[in-house]
């Protein structure tokens, strides 16, 4: 007689209460694993203040269990707001508000402000990934809670979603790819590899571009350097904590030009800097000795290309003409080229980013909404949406940055 399995269900007020190797080691298992889900990100997070309750982000992490084994998890949030998500629904709120209807407390399954493609829902397998999505939506229907997000999901998350009733939304991100365009379907085949080729050099990169597009990029390096802006680098513990106070300067600077206060606090960082160091990468620009501009940019291995790198925060200290493509982007690409990164996120939003050849790709997210008739709407709202979507990723495909070959 086969045993019989009971899976117990947990919600977690804090990260801190399941074991970081456990949680790791679901996170392992993933098809798309990014930095920014391991526990010790998620707790520096809360620890230092940055996504906690007062801020509006209420920690109501979904566990499953076998026993004493974690087989699934998710970082739930309850949000009594939509800031720092990047999937807006403003719209969907201000129509709830209108019919008097509450549309907070929400249920969000994301990264607090990183809108950074990868697994949301940890699993062992792809039943304990359908269990956990059912958990979920049980539990937030048992605490009047409006709705469920799961924001920037792998494709793996979706596929679940999807198949447990969850409405679909998509948006269009830029990525960069260490990949000549010829190099998958002709020199990879031909030589009868499994990878495909990687650029040589920044100058190889160029190459492949049309001719008015590497003018364009030469042109922007000349103006940095003629400006007298030289740039240094460092990896990991090798970043001063010097550096790390300048960095913050400048990111904080950024935020507060918007008229907002960061949503990072500085002990963040100082945790990253702690307990996972090697996942930062810190540019930082130079101008007569002195720093005035830098870029941070997280590493991480996705368990198929292997290195990736994401675009995260920049600032400066002082205008100087296209120092902005220089530091978060040209600089970024070099040493993915140099170090053999597979990838570039360069984030959400930006059509300039494909004229330095950040392609468009489509992210995804699930939603769940509790109300019969507002999660109709929002169905035919996302359909509409979709068509509008697909269309303009569609336009954007079509308007490649590389030269014809």
């Amino acid at each position: 007689m086969a045993e019989e399995v009971h899976i117990i269900a947990r919600v977690l007020a804090s990260p801190q209460e399941v074991d970081a190797n456990a949680w790791n080691g679901l996170l392992a298992l993933q098809s798309h694993p990014t930095p920014f889900l391991r526990h010790e990100y998620l707790t520096a997070l809360h620890e230092s203040g940055s996504a906690t309750p007062q801020r509006g982000w209420t920690p109501r992490f979904m566990t499953l269990w076998d026993g004493d084994a974690l087989i699934a998890a998710c970082p739930l949030y309850l949000k009594s707001h939509s800031y720092g998500e990047y999937v807006f629904d403003w719209a969907w709120a201000n129509a709830y508000e209108q019919h008097g209807v509450p549309y907070y407390p929400k249920a969000t399954i994301a990264v607090p402000f990183t809108p950074v493609p990868g697994t949301r829902l940890l699993a062992r397998d792809e039943e304990s990934r359908t269990l956990l999505v059912q958990a979920v939506c049980q539990w937030c229907e048992s605490q009047d809670v409006s709705s469920v997000h799961v924001l920037f999901a792998s494709g793996d998350d979706v596929k679940t979603s999807a198949d447990e009733g969850l409405m679909l939304r998509h948006t269009v991100q830029f990525h960069w790819k260490n990949e000549p365009p010829a190099s998958a379907s002709s020199q990879g085949a031909l030589e009868g590899k499994d990878t495909p080729a990687r650029y040589a050099s920044f100058d190889d990169f160029l190459a492949s571009l049309a001719q008015d597009k590497r003018k364009k990029i030469r042109q922007e390096r000349r103006r940095v350097a003629e400006a007298g802006v030289t740039f240094r680098w460092s990896r990991g513990a090798d970043i001063r904590t010097a550096d790390w106070d300048f960095f913050y300067r400048c990111y904080e600077r950024t935020y507060l030009e918007h008229g907002n206060p960061p949503y990072l606090t500085r002990d963040f960082f100082a945790r990253m800097a702690g307990t996972m160091p090697e996942a930062w990468l810190l540019f930082i620009a130079e101008k007569e000795g002195y720093p005035i501009a830098s870029s941070l940019i997280a590493l991480g291995d996705d368990g198929t290309d292997g290195l990736v790198a994401y675009g995260r925060y920049w600032g400066a200290l002082e205008r100087v003409d296209c120092l902005h493509f220089e530091a978060c982007y040209y600089q970024p690409l070099q040493w993915c080229i140099a170090h053999g990164a597979a990838r570039f996120e360069g984030g959400a939003q930006g059509e300039h980013k494909m004229a330095r050849a950040l392609l468009p790709v489509q992210a995804s997210s699930a939603h769940w909404i509790a109300h019969p008739a507002f999660a109709e709407a929002v169905e035919r709202f996302l359909e509409r949406e979709g068509q509008g979507v697909e269309g303009y990723l569609e336009e954007l495909q079509g308007r490649s940055p590389f030269r014809h070959v």
